[in-house]
C-alpha cells in the first residue's frame, strides 16, 4: 500500500474567519471553500476547515481507488462519497485521532 499525506483537517466555528486568518497570517490560498466547508494550501500543506457534526478534526492520507476498497473491506468501513467527488472512511486511532483514508479521483497516485 501506498500512503500520501493528503491533508489535516480542523473544526472551526466559522469557516470564513478561518479562511481569512490563513490567508492574512499564513498566506494560504483557496482551493475550495463554502459555509461548512474550506479547502486550503499553504507551504506546500493543504489544509481543511468544516464546521462541528460534519467531519471530525483529523489527518488524511490519500491512496488509490484499489487500495481504498481494500482497506475499507479490511476494516469494514463504509465508503463516503464527498461533494468534492473523493471518496473515503475514518479510522479511529490510538488517543482518539480520526485518520481519514481518502481517493481523490484525478490524482493516481
Amino acid at each position: 500500500m501506498k500512503f500520501i499525506f493528503d491533508h489535516v483537517a480542523q473544526v472551526v466555528p466559522n469557516i470564513a474567519e478561518a479562511v481569512a486568518w490563513y490567508q492574512e497570517h499564513i498566506g494560504a490560498t483557496v482551493l475550495y471553500q463554502d459555509m461548512s466547508w474550506a479547502f486550503m494550501e499553504a507551504g506546500g500543506a493543504r489544509l481543511a476547515f468544516v464546521v462541528k457534526d460534519q467531519h471530525p478534526n483529523h489527518l488524511a492520507w490519500r491512496v488509490s481507488g484499489e487500495e481504498l476498497e481494500a482497506l475499507a473491506a479490511k476494516y469494514g468501513k463504509e465508503i463516503k462519497i464527498h461533494r468534492d467527488n473523493t471518496r473515503s472512511f475514518y479510522l479511529e486511532a490510538p488517543g482518539g485521532t480520526h485518520i481519514e483514508i481518502i481517493h481523490w479521483p484525478e490524482i493516481t497516485s
